[in-house]
C-alpha cells in the first residue's frame, strides 16, 4: 500500500535549542538530554571519553537521562565501539523508570532485533508506554505496527488514528501514511478513527 515505516531513534528531528524536556542541540549529531539541568559541554564537542565518563557514574545511580544518553552512545558508537546490546541496557534500565525517548528507542531496537531478541509484541509495548507520553515517533510507529499487523492484529482504524495524532504534531510523513491508508477505509471507518483521535487527545493518549 506504500506505507513509509520509520524507523526513527529519538533524538533525529529534533530543532536545534533545549525544550521544556531540557534536550540538548536537538537534532544535531550531539542531540542528548540534560543531566541535573545541564547540558554536557564535553559531548557537544566531541569529548565523547570525557561525557560517558560523568555520564556512567550517574547512570549506575539511576539518573534516567545519563542512562539514555549512554545508550546514545553505545548505539552509535560515539568514542567507544558500537554496541546495541549496551545500548539496550541503558535504554532498558532508562525506559522502566518511564523516559519516553529511550522507550521509543527501545521498541525500535526489539522491531529490529538490534541488541535484543526481535520481538515485535514487546516493540508494541515500548512504543505504546511512549505514545501515551506524546512522543510523537512512537506514535509513529505505532500506527505503522498496526498498519503491517506486526505484534498487534492488523487495523487500519488504528492505525490512521496514531497517524492522525502524530500529523497533528507536525510528523509530514504521518501525514501521508494516514491519507494512504484511508483510501483503503470505509466512510464509517474513517469517521470512527476521527472520534477515536479526538477522544485519545482528551485522554492525553492515555488508553488509546
Amino acid at each position: 500500500m506504500g506505507f513509509v515505516f520509520l524507523l526513527l531513534s529519538s533524538t533525529e528531528g529534533w530543532s536545534a535549542e533545549p525544550d521544556k524536556d531540557q534536550l540538548c542541540l536537538l537534532g544535531t549529531e550531539h542531540s542528548h538530554s540534560a543531566v541535573l539541568g545541564k547540558c554536557s559541554d564535553a559531548y557537544e564537542t566531541g569529548n565523547y571519553e570525557t561525557a560517558l565518563r560523568d555520564w556512567e557514574s550517574l547512570a549506575k545511580e539511576g539518573n534516567s537521562s545519563a542512562q539514555f544518553n549512554l545508550g546514545q552512545i553505545y548505539l552509535r558508537g560515539q568514542g567507544v565501539p558500537k554496541d546495541y546490546k549496551t545500548a539496550g541496557k541503558w535504554y532498558t534500565l532508562a525506559a522502566e523508570q518511564g523516559d519516553a525517548g529511550a522507550q521509543s528507542n527501545l521498541g525500535l531496537m526489539y522491531d529490529n532485533g538490534e541488541g535484543v531478541p526481535e520481538n515485535d509484541k514487546t516493540a508494541v509495548k515500548w512504543f505504546t508506554l511512549a505514545a501515551e507520553q506524546g512522543f510523537v515517533f512512537a506514535q509513529f510507529n505505532l500506527g505503522a505496527m498496526y498498519a503491517e499487523g506486526n505484534g498487534v492484529i492488523q487495523d487500519y482504524v488504528r492505525a490512521h488514528m496514531w497517524w492522525n495524532i502524530a500529523a497533528s504534531q507536525g510528523d509530514n510523513v504521518a501525514t501521508k501514511n494516514k491519507d494512504i491508508v484511508a483510501k483503503e477505509m470505509t466512510p464509517s471507518q474513517l469517521e470512527k478513527t476521527q472520534e477515536l483521535a479526538r477522544e485519545c487527545v482528551r485522554k492525553k493518549y492515555k488508553g488509546c
